[in-house]
């Protein structure tokens, strides 16, 4: 049974199913922030754990997360257990994200969710650029949007926008953003308005392709 923390409107007219980070669960002060970000602008988010996390939480033993191909099913198993009735978007943090990647041109095409969300894609490993994640994404069919900080060490904006991606993915930079979206303090911007310039590009992706005019 999948357990799922809900925000937002209780009538929203779409919904972001969220998966977390490899290392960190859905309570993370990160994904707590955009979720009520997400949420003034009237996006409710459910947020779920996969099982190897959902387990260090009732006090299981530490292991290292799975691979993301073997997490495929429980990505979809979230996704049969989530409310119907509005339109839905999959994805999630980092890791999460990926996972959703994986599996979203089939639910897309099978009618079950509208778009991809990936909040700070992991491109390769940090100080691995050669290792790269992105063989799905080249031909990649769902309307996908990807909020990336600039600096990324997961994939940076000099990084990424060299790489082949699919005409259907649309990237959005928090300026001087790290994995996390938070910039340098000399930058002259803000962990605050990085975040809520990228619950704006969201909120504008959903709009755009849930309710379309």
């Amino acid at each position: 049974m999948v357990e799922f923390l809900a925000s937002g409107p209780p009538s929203p007219s779409v919904r972001f199913l969220c998966a977390h980070g490899a290392g960190a669960g859905m309570t993370t002060p990160f994904l707590a922030a955009m979720a009520a970000a997400l949420s003034e602008r009237g996006m409710a988010t459910l947020r779920f754990e996969f099982a190897y996390m959902a387990s260090r939480r009732a006090g299981g033993a530490k292991r290292p997360p799975p691979r993301a191909e073997r997490l495929l099913d429980e990505y979809v198993a979230a996704v049969a257990a989530a409310p119907k009735g509005v339109p839905l978007l999959i994805g999630g943090k980092s890791m999460g994200g990926r996972v959703a990647s994986l599996v979203a041109d089939r639910l897309f095409g099978e009618g079950w969710i509208v778009g991809l969300i990936c909040l700070g894609y992991p491109f390769h490993p940090p100080h691995k650029p050669a290792h790269l994640r992105t063989a799905h994404l080249k031909d990649l069919r769902c309307p996908t949007l990807i909020v990336q900080g600039e600096r990324d060490p997961f994939g940076s904006r000099g990084e990424v926008e060299g790489y082949p991606l699919s005409g259907a993915i649309r990237l959005s930079w928090a300026a001087d953003g790290d994995h996390d979206l938070g910039p340098r303090g000399a930058s002259g911007h803000t962990r605050r308005g990085n975040l809520a310039a990228a619950a704006d590009a969201i909120a504008n992706f959903a709009k755009a392709i849930a309710q379309p005019d």
